[in-house]
């Protein structure tokens, strides 16, 4: 049986020496890529994850009944909660749909008050980063700096060079899952399975405070109509934002409810804070829901009007509650980072980032 929560303190966080010096290489990795696709495009996108597929409006809706160490923060009473969330793929550049690479899910919760993290005083929003697979490409930031600096020098290069790329290790990487070893870095290279992402359960790979304890989150797609897509295909010969119309297709009909998750840390030997690609296994301890998402039939992309909804939002696992804080040297890595790269997205598009008090904010 898994044991008891571990709880939290400041000490299960162990920076690196020199931590601050590898952030601003980040910083300067993302600088890179931003400033090439703002010249390519006149219009600035995310240096990470920057084609979105589907912006979906909904609601979070916190349970009742929890068990006191799954009543914590966001979740510490019932409630219902406005929500948006941006499914997207990785790369920092806009690609053709057949060049395939991880799926993200970013969920804005919007109304949530109590004590802040630094820099989000004031706001009300609690953000969700997740990805669909449980573990990130890289133990630390230094590797976290050798992977972005790669994806950096292959900003801007030729499309078509990226898409040969990507159907040649789309059955590497498929024979490597076969036998249970997948590989992050062909996944970020064009070589994941194009999957549906509306069928894909989204993890938070890192770990957060969970108020008492420690935790990571998932998505888990749980009405019919997502679940019959969980392990399908989107055909993208052809169809450069195939990816776009598969989402629409599903929305405008049934919309669709996710469950929010919750894997407590029972054992820091077994499941670290630091080395975010080290898997918590459910045998360790399983995912527990707190919350469920639901989206109304809907349009997941409109042309024109997505992009500007797209430009108006910006996304950061620092955005949210103390009770939630990032942990691990991942997490510390991405704050200024995707601060950075939101301002840069609002200064050069004329868009100035803030986060809403409500939905009807959003454009």
């Amino acid at each position: 049986m898994p044991g008891a929560p571990v709880r939290y303190s400041p000490a299960v966080e162990q920076p690196q020496a020199d931590e601050d010096k590898t952030i601003g290489q980040l910083e300067e990795q993302f600088d890179i890529v931003q400033h090439t696709t703002a010249r390519d495009y006149g219009h600035a996108v995310r240096a990470v994850h920057a084609k979105a597929h589907g912006i979906v409006r909904g609601r979070l809706t916190v349970k009742g009944g929890l068990k006191p160490e799954l009543a914590q923060g966001l979740f510490a009473r019932p409630g219902v909660y406005e929500a948006i969330a941006r499914i997207s793929t990785q790369p920092g550049d806009i690609l053709d749909d057949s060049v395939n690479s991880p799926r993200g899910l970013a969920l804005k919760v919007i109304g949530v008050e109590g004590e802040r993290l630094p820099g989000s005083e004031g706001d009300t929003t609690q953000d969700f980063i997740l990805v669909n697979g449980p573990v990130f490409g890289a133990p630390d930031t230094k590797k976290f700096l050798a992977n972005l600096t790669l994806l950096a020098k292959t900003t801007d290069r030729i499309e078509g060079v990226k898409k040969a790329l990507s159907a040649v290790l789309q059955p590497i990487e498929a024979g490597l899952e076969a036998i249970g070893r997948p590989s992050p870095n062909l996944q970020q290279l064009g070589g994941a399975a194009p999957v549906h992402p509306l069928g894909e359960t989204y993890y938070s790979q890192t770990a957060y405070r969970f108020g008492d304890h420690i935790a990571k989150f998932a998505l888990f797609p749980v009405s019919g109509g997502l679940t019959k897509l969980t392990g399908s295909h989107v055909h993208t010969s052809g169809r450069p934002d195939a990816i776009r119309g598969a989402v629409n297709e599903e929305l405008i009909e049934h919309g669709g409810t996710w469950e929010l998750r919750v894997q407590l840390c029972r054992d820091l030997d077994k499941q670290p804070v630091e080395d975010a690609t080290v898997e918590w296994t459910a045998d360790d301890s399983p995912f527990e829901p707190v919350a469920t998402l639901a989206v109304e039939p809907q349009l997941g992309w409109e042309p024109m009007a997505s992009g500007k909804t797209d430009d108006a939002l910006s996304f950061n696992v620092w955005h949210g509650l103390a009770a939630h804080q990032p942990l691990g040297n991942v997490n510390r890595a991405r704050n200024d980072p995707y601060r950075r790269s939101a301002d840069f997205r609002g200064r050069t598009n004329g868009c100035p980032m803030h986060e809403p008090k409500a939905l009807a904010e959003v454009p």
